[in-house]
């Protein structure tokens, strides 16, 4: 079965570099939502084995953490899992805290560390 990703908050030419990472690595399908609304109907409506969440969204520049604690805070939606899309490391330990897995940075996409933990989830 295809794996689906939804990619929450990427500006077009970010949301193609990860389309193109895991179409081409793990076979999957990528979604894209731009902000808390979408993400939930989306969410609600089908089948995704991986959020990636930006952590500043392009629509409004608002912080990516609010999505990931609405779905966290959703008892239908908690076990869903997802990562927080940012190079700073403290912003990643924040997602961490919240219930996040640990995600990757854009400047990390070719990385193999990225790849593994991408296929923890996605499979290879």
């Amino acid at each position: 079965m295809t794996k689906r990703v939804l990619d929450v908050g990427q500006c077009q030419a970010d949301h193609g570099a990860i389309c193109g990472l895991l179409e081409v690595h793990f076979g999957a399908e990528v979604v894209q939502a731009h902000g808390l609304d979408d993400t939930l109907a989306h969410l609600r409506a089908g089948r995704f084995d991986l959020v990636l969440i930006n952590r500043k969204l392009d629509a409004d520049s608002s912080d990516g953490m609010h999505v990931l604690r609405a779905i966290k805070a959703d008892p239908r939606l908690s076990d869903r899992p997802v990562m927080l899309v940012t190079n700073y490391a403290q912003h990643q330990q924040a997602a961490l805290a919240a219930g996040a897995e640990p995600g990757f940075g854009k400047a990390q996409l070719d990385a193999p560390q990225t790849h593994a933990a991408l296929a923890r989830l996605l499979g290879t």
